[in-house]
């Protein structure tokens, strides 16, 4: 018999609010970087691209129990 895969994306209020705090970290980055900052911005957009929004799809809570 085939199994069902019920794995379904986690999605909350806080993972919103960490995918939103991502997007602005990029918005700030890009207006950095057309400020020529050249610390600032790289910092902000890796932080946004490469940390935040990652989080916030993977992010389950702490703590929380899985729901079957």
């Amino acid at each position: 018999m085939k199994e069902k895969n019920n794995k379904k994306l986690y999605w909350d209020k806080t993972n919103s609010i960490i995918f939103a705090a991502g997007i602005l970290s990029i918005i700030m980055g890009y207006i950095f970087l057309a400020r020529e900052s050249r610390t600032l911005a790289p910092i902000l957009l890796v932080l946004g691209y490469a940390v935040l929004i990652p989080i916030s799809l993977i992010y389950k809570g702490w703590g929380k129990k899985e729901e079957k």
